[in-house]
C-alpha cells in the first residue's frame, strides 16, 4: 500500500515538472517570437522613417531649385515691368554673354529719338538700344529689328562686332531678349557685312525693311539672303515662321557700312 503511495506521488511530481516544462518552453518560444515580430516592425519603421526622410529632401531640393528658376526668370521680367513704370517705351531687355551688351530695349514713335535719348528720356548723344518702330507686337511681327550705335567707348551695340571672329561665334552663339512676358533665347544663324543701298540699286539685300514677312516665300528669301551672307558658315538656320531677331550697328569698312547679326527663337526658353 505504502510502495503505491510512493509511486503515484512520484508520478505527479514528474508530472508536474513535465507540465511546467511544457509551459515554460511554449512562453520561451512565444515571446522570442514577439520579440522578434517586434523588432521586425522597428526595423520595418525606421526603414520607413528613412524613405520619407530621403522624400521630402528630395521634396526641399527641387522646391529650392524651383524657386531658384522661378526667381531668375520673373526678376528679369519683373525688371522690364519695373523699367516701364518709368518710361513705357521699354519694351525688353537684350544681353549677350561675353560682352558690354546687356540693356534696355526701346521703341519709339519714330526711329530717330532713341538715337539721341536715353531710357530716361534724357538727352545722351550714347542713345539706347531700340527696336524698329514698325515692329508690331499685335501680330507679331516676323523680326526683332534692334538697333544700336557703334560707339568708340565700347557701349551700345560696339561690342557686337566681336562677332567678326567665328570662334567668339561658337562660344556665344545665344542673344537673350525678355519681355514682361517671356524670357527667351535666340541662336544666331548668320553674322555679315552690309551697307545702305541707294534706291537705285536692284537685287540687293536689304535687311533693314524685313520686319514682318507677309508670306513664307519672303520669310525664306530673306533668311537664304542672311546666310548667303554670312562672314562664315552657321549651321544653324531658321524655319518660317520661326520668330527672328537682327541686330544692327554701323560699321566702317564702307561709306554707310553696317553690321547685322541675325538669330532664331529657340524652341526651349526659359
Amino acid at each position: 500500500m505504502k510502495k503505491n503511495v510512493l509511486y503515484y506521488l512520484v508520478f505527479l511530481f514528474f508530472s508536474f515538472l513535465i507540465i511546467i516544462s511544457t509551459i515554460y518552453i511554449i512562453d520561451f518560444f512565444s515571446l522570442k517570437k514577439e520579440a522578434e515580430e517586434e523588432s521586425n516592425l522597428l526595423n520595418t519603421i525606421k526603414i520607413e522613417e528613412k524613405v520619407e526622410n530621403i522624400q521630402e529632401e528630395i521634396k526641399e531640393d527641387t522646391k529650392i531649385e524651383a524657386n531658384e528658376v522661378l526667381k531668375e526668370e520673373t526678376e528679369r521680367m519683373l525688371q522690364v515691368k519695373t523699367l516701364q513704370e518709368e518710361n513705357s517705351d521699354i519694351i525688353g531687355w537684350l544681353e549677350i554673354e561675353g560682352t558690354s551688351i546687356n540693356y534696355p530695349v526701346l521703341q519709339g514713335t519714330d526711329n530717330e529719338y532713341y538715337m539721341t535719348h536715353n531710357y530716361k528720356k534724357e538727352k545722351s548723344k550714347n542713345g539706347s538700344i531700340f527696336l524698329t518702330k514698325d515692329y508690331d507686337w499685335k501680330v507679331p511681327s516676323s523680326n526683332l529689328l534692334i538697333y544700336g550705335h557703334n560707339l568708340k567707348n565700347g557701349t551700345m551695340f560696339q561690342e557686337l562686332l566681336k562677332y567678326e571672329n567665328k570662334k567668339f561665334e561658337q562660344e556665344h552663339p545665344i542673344i537673350r531678349f525678355t519681355t514682361e512676358k517671356e524670357d527667351a533665347e535666340y541662336e544666331i544663324i548668320s553674322v555679315f557685312k552690309s551697307r545702305v543701298y541707294y534706291k537705285s540699286e536692284k537685287n540687293v539685300f536689304r535687311y533693314y525693311y524685313f520686319v514682318n514677312a507677309q508670306t513664307e516665300k519672303e520669310y525664306n528669301e530673306f533668311v537664304e539672303n542672311a546666310k548667303k551672307a554670312s562672314l562664315y558658315p552657321i549651321d544653324a538656320t531658321a524655319t518660317y515662321p520661326e520668330q527672328l531677331i537682327t541686330l544692327s550697328t554701323c560699321s566702317y569698312h564702307v561709306e554707310d557700312g553696317r553690321f547685322a547679326v541675325v538669330g532664331r527663337k529657340s524652341s526651349t526658353n526659359k
